[in-house]
């Protein structure tokens, strides 16, 4: 038996150096190694540094969007040294061809994928810049959509130009996820069905978050947020209710959040003993309150109205129709009660009152009544019951 020589291990040891792992030669391993090595401390350099130093000069501006998009984009940025590492270590690797082809598309794919991560980061600071726009044709919510979209386009482009990268065809996925989608869209036409509802409502700018609506027979309350299937309205108890957003595209909603002024229309009834310079005196006085008062809006921007309106069963109506400048319901309120006080002082102080309701009954008889009894027989009655009693005293006298 031959006993192996240092010559033989000397031999092995050059071997497995040349080739090492993959057909790598070690010698390029290690230079592959200290060369990501190298960009992964450059990569803590830029962090501390420069992207500081971008940070405390994004801080000093007048403006927070350039914080936003920096804030966004650090983690993206701070990859880029890892491709970069992954891409100059590989590149002094000798390789076979399958190796070599592997660590292309991988280079290639590291490439995409940051590009599009950042691209997906910053649409949320570019999303603020459009609501902090003066609002036109696009609102808030139409923003919050549109992030939203751009998000999931970013996202789905990524996966299919890496997926493209590495030779997978994304044509046939797509048409078959279009079979699939097709099926999906047979069980799920409610939930297509509200997300095309929903476009219409922010398309048609029929409220935003924050408003207060109505919609009979469904909600009322303030409109939180608008969701691609449901609005969240929170009711004035302070309970939230999702509404589908196919009820609020095909019913009636009334948004008190965008009325011009709001209105109070009262219907004031006087006692009927209000003379003809009573009732003019008292239309007169609030007539004057209203247009001397800068709480209420003024012909000819709304129509106000004060009116003798009818002869009602118990009251003369005065017709009082106004509309406050205030649309905030606490201030209408306070508007209102202010105002009736001074009804209450203007009709007091013309000498009449307030009428209340009331009602009259006339009787011509009373049903199961006692008959009257007639007066001849009472006459009758009491003398004779008079005579008795004058013998009784002739006869005592007699006595």
């Amino acid at each position: 038996m031959e006993i192996a020589s240092f010559q033989d291990f000397w031999t092995l040891v050059v071997d497995v150096w040349k080739n090492g792992l993959f057909g790598i030669p070690l010698s390029n391993g290690l230079i592959a190694f200290g060369i990501f090595a190298l960009f992964m401390l450059f990569r803590n350099l830029m962090t501390r540094f420069v992207l500081a130093a971008v940070k405390r000069a994004a801080v000093r501006t007048k403006t927070d969007i350039d914080d936003r998009v920096v804030e966004a984009i650090t983690d993206p940025v701070r990859f880029i040294p890892v491709v970069m590492g992954v891409f100059f270590a590989t590149s002094v690797l000798d390789m076979s061809a399958d190796m070599a082809a592997f660590f292309y598309n991988l280079n290639r794919s590291l490439v995409a994928f940051t590009l599009f991560w950042i691209l997906y980061r910053a649409v949320t600071p570019m999303g603020t810049v459009l609501q902090n726009a003066p609002r036109g044709f696009l609102t808030s919510e139409m923003v919050e959509w549109m992030v939203k979209a751009a998000k999931i386009a970013f996202f789905l482009l990524g996966a299919a130009t890496i997926l493209e990268l590495w030779g997978i065809a994304v044509g046939p996925i797509i048409a078959g996820l279009g079979l699939f989608g097709v099926a999906v869209a047979l069980g799920a036409q409610d939930l297509f069905k509200n997300l095309i509802a929903g476009l219409f409502v922010i398309g048609e700018k029929r409220f935003f978050a924050g408003d207060w609506i109505q919609v009979d027979g469904v909600v009322e309350g303030t409109v939180e947020h608008i969701g691609f299937r449901t609005t969240m309205v929170r009711r004035f108890d302070k309970a939230p209710v999702f509404v589908p957003n196919s009820k609020l595209s095909d019913n009636a909603v009334t948004n008190f959040q965008r009325m011009t002024h709001r209105r109070i229309k009262w219907i004031i009834g006087v006692e009927y003993r209000t003379t003809k310079e009573q009732l003019r005196t008292i239309r007169d006085a609030i007539e004057a309150t209203i247009l001397e008062s800068d709480d209420f809006a003024h012909p000819p921007e709304v129509s106000t109205f004060v009116r003798i309106d009818a002869f009602s069963d118990s009251s003369i109506d005065i017709l009082l129709y106004c509309f406050t400048r205030t649309t905030n319901w606490g201030e209408w309120l306070a508007i209102k009660e202010k105002l009736a006080l001074q009804i209450k002082d203007i009709v007091e102080g013309a000498g009449t009152g307030f009428a209340f309701p009331s009602r009259s009954l006339y009787l011509e008889s009373l049903p199961d009544a006692p008959e009257p009894f007639p007066l001849s027989l009472q006459k009758q009655a009491d003398a004779s019951d008079a005579s008795p009693r004058a013998s009784a005293e002739n006869t005592q006298k007699h006595k």
